[in-house]
């Protein structure tokens, strides 16, 4: 049976979302509950798989990571040996902070982030020598205008 997520786990995740540091205590003053009966909802979100991870957000430019690239894969092969190879590339390499495969033209989309545009080759060349594939376009961002990691759980009526 799936796990129903009701509005006051929702209000909880939202919390989590906005700031996982916060301590029981606040979440619960901001979600109007009390401690124990949050830390019992948080557990079974976990439980169900609902909360996957928690962790720290970084500031990438501040720790030399000035280059966000987009990089567009196109491929000809599609047998589970090339797929299996190109999962082993891509995990593999910490750069890719996302990857996604596509419906459409574009068979793979990359999220790379690096210092700069020379290490972006490096990646590339890295790549292309351990996977074949048709045709990369790498989009360099010039502006990052909106990235979050957060879901809409609450309405906002």
């Amino acid at each position: 049976m799936a796990f129903r997520v009701d509005e006051m786990d929702r209000k909880i995740l939202e919390e989590l979302q906005r700031d996982s540091s916060q301590s029981l205590d606040e979440i619960a003053k901001r979600v109007g509950s009390s401690k124990t009966p949050v830390w019992n909802r948080i557990r079974k979100l976990r439980e169900a798989g609902i909360i996957k991870q928690q962790t720290v957000l970084l500031d990438a430019e501040a720790l030399g990571f000035e280059a966000c690239f987009f990089v567009l894969i196109r491929t000809s092969e599609h047998d589970a040996e090339w797929q299996a190879a190109f999962l082993k590339a891509l995990q593999d390499r910490p750069e890719v902070q996302e990857a996604h495969r596509l419906a459409g033209d574009i068979d793979y989309i990359l999220k790379v982030r690096v210092t700069n545009a020379r290490a972006y080759d490096v990646f590339y060349q890295a790549l292309i020598s351990e996977v074949k594939v048709h045709n990369v376009t790498a989009l360099l961002s010039m502006e990052e205008i909106k990235s979050t990691s957060r879901l809409p759980l609450v309405d906002k009526v």
